[in-house]
C-alpha cells in the first residue's frame, strides 16, 4: 500500500521561498505536485519519474524544482520567487506507472496549505 504525508506548507511573501516535502511509502515510478486554489480546477505542478526526469507546468518553470532522494522515498518541491497566484492547496501524487502531469495519479496526500501575500 503506497502512502502519502506531506509537510512544509505556510505563509510566505509575495518573492520569497518555501519547501514542500512528501514522504512516500511503497513502491511508486511517478510522483507529482498538483495544487488546486479556491473555485479553481486541479493543475498539475510538477512531476518526476524514477529515472529523475522532471517536468513542469509553464506557469512554474524557471521558479519550482521537483526533486527526491536517493532513495526515493521523500519528494520536494522547492519554489522560489512565489507569487499571489501561486496561493493554494498543494497535494504530493504518485503511481506505479509511468505518468504525466495530465494523467490521473492512483495515489495522494492530503495536502499542505500554501498562501503568498502581496
Amino acid at each position: 500500500q503506497v502512502q502519502l504525508v506531506e509537510s512544509g506548507g505556510g505563509s510566505v511573501q509575495a518573492g520569497g521561498s518555501l519547501q514542500l516535502s512528501c514522504a512516500v511509502s511503497g513502491y511508486t515510478f511517478s510522483r507529482a505536485w498538483f495544487r488546486q486554489a479556491p473555485g479553481k480546477e486541479r493543475e498539475g505542478v510538477a512531476t518526476i519519474q524514477n529515472g529523475g526526469i522532471a517536468t513542469y507546468a509553464d506557469s512554474v518553470k524557471g521558479r519550482f524544482t521537483i526533486s527526491q532522494n536517493n532513495a526515493k522515498n521523500t519528494l520536494y518541491l522547492q519554489m522560489n520567487s512565489l507569487e499571489p497566484e501561486d496561493t493554494a492547496m498543494y497535494y504530493c501524487a504518485a503511481d506505479r506507472r509511468w505518468l504525466s502531469l495530465q494523467d490521473a495519479y492512483e495515489y495522494w496526500g492530503q495536502g499542505t496549505q500554501v498562501t503568498v501575500s502581496s
